[in-house]
């Protein structure tokens, strides 16, 4: 899919080492835990975004029975739609696939993601209190504070009913 001046492709084989390098770069590690489980992006389903044969744009993602939930979302071009575009064709493989919601999970501090996950339609649906302490049991490179110095302490759960 074109849009906006670059593409959106599926992630392949080929992809994975980059996969796991940016998610090293991003994450801290090349796993991520969210709601107490393990994940590896660079072993999952995702779509890639191009612009002048540069990667601006990654979304992993897992379909698990009826749901479809995007593990990882980043853009390193913000402002001309790249993660808008990124959820967009995650939504439309999420209804393809006979999911009956798409979500994600974010964390308390990270305020920008709130607003952007918000504004395209993602509705809270669960807040989990404090278990960054039992995530950080897990992957200890996870920060005690993240974004405006804000604690990191809960997850927040957020979903768009397909």
């Amino acid at each position: 899919m074109t849009q906006g001046g670059f593409i959106i492709r599926p992630v392949v084989p080929a992809d994975q080492d980059w996969v796991r390098q940016k998610t090293i770069e991003e994450w801290g590690a090349e796993i991520i835990v969210v709601h107490s489980e393990i994940f590896h992006p660079a072993e999952l389903p995702g779509f890639a975004a191009e612009m002048d044969g540069k990667v601006v744009g990654l979304l992993t993602y897992r379909v698990a029975e009826d749901e479809c939930e995007i593990l990882t979302l980043n853009s390193w071009r913000e402002g001309i739609g790249v993660g808008a575009a990124l959820i967009e064709t995650a939504r439309q493989t999420a209804g393809q696939a006979g999911c009956r919601r798409l979500y994600l999970v974010t964390t308390n501090d990270n305020t920008h993601a709130l607003r952007f996950y918000q504004k395209r339609g993602f509705t809270i649906c669960a807040v989990r209190l404090n278990i960054m302490d039992e995530s950080r049991q897990i992957k200890p490179e996870i920060s005690p504070t993240g974004e405006d110095g804000i604690p990191i302490r809960d997850e927040i759960e957020l979903e768009i009913e397909l």
